[in-house]
């Protein structure tokens, strides 16, 4: 039975998804959209949650100035995955519940990782843009993936989902995460490891952590200084976990051959010398967002306003 409660969607995405607003508006009638896809701020953001009982939120902030001006607000459902954007302490104070559902979006993730991963070794990333810009027939065909050693940082969901992607080509998986998982490792032929090692020896890292403050700038010029000037750099998780000028140092002076990026310190990034580098593969935050993933996320949400709802 739909239910009369206040709901109202601050994603931009969302907003524009017809498939999802209909699924919306089916169990709550009332639910209002952000129509004219305003980029909010943490006041203007508290301003369009107003009275409502129940929000549902991209990357938008849940923190406590916002959550005290929305004295009616019951539950906030997070679109998506990251939790960034989210004081759980705020949450708390307030008795806001966090609806979210952690790896609903784990495969085309992975499937990115791979696809870099990929790319990167049989040059096709490369050769294809070079082909394009400059009609260059250059025939050089990388090496296979096969057998390579590939470093993941960051064993949670997605990690878990590159693990299995990767089994048919026989690499040399090194792992390293903040959680024991000694028998996950074992069962499936994972090398755990201190990161240093992995910096040191893996062909290929890929990051898939939380953005926290643990983790942010975590690769640096350190860390690249560690990396063997043969090896490829992945980050398809949170931009932040990176300090951008250190990987684009990295990349103009060889410290590094490659990297891959989906995300950056600032979106949309402004930084045209870093992102016509001609190492550097970069998209604009797509990892995530599949027609499969964007669908899981979005019901994953109303899912939540449902149950908490129809209590």
């Amino acid at each position: 039975m739909p239910s009369n409660a206040k709901i109202k969607v601050s994603s931009k995405s969302f907003s524009k998804h017809s498939i999802l607003r209909d699924a919306l508006l089916s169990e709550f009638p009332n639910a209002e959209f952000n129509e004219a896809g305003l980029e909010f701020t943490e006041d203007s953001f508290a301003e369009f949650v107003g009275n409502a009982e129940g929000v549902v939120v991209g990357l938008e902030p849940i923190s406590d100035p916002v959550l005290a001006n929305c004295p009616d607000l019951k539950i906030a459902a997070k679109y998506g995955v990251g939790l960034d954007n989210v004081d759980p302490a705020a949450a708390d104070k307030h008795n806001v519940k966090i609806g979210w559902t952690g790896g609903v979006n784990r495969r085309c993730v992975a499937e990115m990782a791979l696809f870099f991963m990929i790319g990167f070794s049989r040059h096709i990333l490369f050769s294809a843009r070079n082909l394009v810009a400059h009609n260059d027939w250059n025939k050089n065909g990388g090496f296979d993936l096969s057998g390579r050693t590939v470093g993941i940082i960051g064993v949670g969901f997605i990690g878990k989902d590159l693990v299995q992607l990767l089994k048919p080509f026989g690499c040399k998986i090194l792992v390293n995460d903040i959680i024991d998982q000694s028998d996950y490792y074992q069962a499936n032929d994972l090398i755990e490891c201190s990161k240093e090692q992995i910096y040191a020896e893996a062909d290929i890292i890929t990051v898939h952590t939380p953005l926290d403050d643990t983790t942010r700038g975590l690769f640096n010029a350190d860390v690249f200084s560690q990396m063997k000037d043969s090896s490829y750099f992945i980050n398809c998780a949170r931009g932040g976990l990176v300090v951008q000028e250190d990987l684009k140092q990295a990349l103009i002076k060889g410290v590094i051959a490659g990297a891959a990026i989906d995300v950056f310190e600032s979106e949309p990034s402004e930084d045209r010398e870093f992102i016509e580098l001609p190492n550097l593969i970069s998209t604009p935050h797509t990892g995530g967002s599949s027609n499969e993933a964007i669908l899981a996320m979005g019901r994953s949400a109303i899912g939540h306003l449902v149950d908490y709802f129809g209590k």
